[in-house]
């Protein structure tokens, strides 16, 4: 049986959560590596035995290639995403976030279509137990009707976070905290309470010296007549916290038949659910990092739809809720105004237009 053969463009720190897993399916295949870096692409050529390139063009001209990861700075998604489709009628797996800019959902969504290709997703931390289990039990009613969703992300990303590449902390490439560091918790906050309604917020760059936000808060009207409040910051200090990791988030649901709190490095661990304690445990998980485990059963359902035509449980439409409500957050801010989500407005700052794309167009490791 022929495997999934994927190639990855850009081979930063998030690469090997795509390329380990890849590696270890028996279905399918890391066939080739693209970056601008020499000795990021020595590292996995040595580490995986496969071709590796300093041009994409190059690489998808040359190799037998069904999926592409977009693994690039958080401006370039769109650009590389819509440029392989385009170009080369791939498959894509791409990064969080999907896409700054809203405007250039619409634009990867028509070359998908136009191309017959798929583009997935990538929110790893709706695979974990403790967010499973809790959204069985909304699902299923068990939890009763919810009054209140708040996210509280406390991390610390000091200067020297920002000074490793140019890209970082800037409006076109990066995005703030809630780009960056936040995006997962609003995917998820929506995965459990369902979509936002409205939406008030500020923003402010507290202690580092960057363009974008390093603190955020948001009050939320949920379509289902909740309410919600969202805290990410990266201005958590002294820097210890930075480097061991003593970083707090969580995900906390108030509803009529009990409080559920989802906590630990990456909403891994149930760590308060009154309706039912013992599940509490049984549903938690050690993680190592805040990257999780989830990398490995998302791209297995890459895998699946594309040879099984299995739907993959991460829909392109879940990648623009999370857009959506992040570009509503910071209109919010830059109005000073209640920004309700059926207007999709677009953030003023986040995101520039894509530039022309050539052969000889560059890639930045994430």
């Amino acid at each position: 049986m022929t495997p999934v053969r994927f190639a990855i463009i850009g081979c930063g720190r998030i690469a090997n959560f795509h390329a380990d897993p890849i590696t270890k399916m028996s279905d399918a295949e890391l066939t080739a590596v693209c970056d601008l870096l020499p000795e990021r692409r020595q590292e996995f050529q040595e580490k995986y035995g496969v071709p590796v390139y300093s041009n994409y063009h190059t690489m998808l001209q040359q190799e037998n290639i069904d999926v592409v990861c977009i693994l690039t700075p958080n401006g370039m998604h769109p650009s590389h995403a819509i440029d392989v489709i385009n170009r080369y009628s791939k498959h894509v797996v791409v990064e969080k976030p999907l896409a700054l800019a809203w405007d250039d959902l619409e634009r990867m969504k028509i070359a998908a279509d136009n191309a017959g290709v798929k583009i997935f997703p990538i929110y790893q931390n709706r695979y974990n137990k403790a967010v499973r289990k809790v959204r069985a039990d909304l699902m299923s009613g068990k939890l009763g009707k919810v009054a209140l969703g708040t996210v509280r992300q406390r991390w610390c990303r000091p200067q020297r976070y920002y000074n490793l590449s140019s890209w970082r902390g800037t409006w076109a490439m990066d995005g703030g905290t809630l780009v960056t560091q936040g995006i997962h918790f609003l995917d998820l906050l929506q995965y459990l309470l369902g979509d936002v309604k409205s939406v008030v917020a500020n923003i402010a760059t507290q202690l580092v010296d960057v363009e974008v936000e390093d603190t955020a808060v948001a009050i939320l009207k949920f379509e289902s007549g909740a309410l919600g409040a969202i805290e990410v910051t990266t201005a958590a200090r002294p820097d210890i916290v930075y480097e061991e990791q003593l970083e707090e988030a969580s995900i906390s649901i108030l509803s009529e038949h009990g409080m559920s709190v989802i906590t630990g490095i990456a909403a891994n661990v149930l760590s308060m659910y009154t309706s039912d304690p013992e599940a509490a445990e049984l549903h938690s998980e050690d993680f190592s990092h805040a990257y999780g485990t989830g990398h490995i059963p998302l791209l297995k359902d890459v895998v699946a739809e594309i040879k099984e035509g299995i739907p993959h449980p991460i829909s392109f439409e879940d990648g623009v809720s999370a857009i959506r409500l992040l570009n509503a957050i910071y209109r919010s801010a830059e109005d000073n105004r209640e920004v309700y989500l059926q207007e999709e407005v677009t953030s003023r700052k986040l995101g520039q237009p894509d530039q022309d794309l050539s052969d000889e167009y560059t890639v930045l490791p994430e």
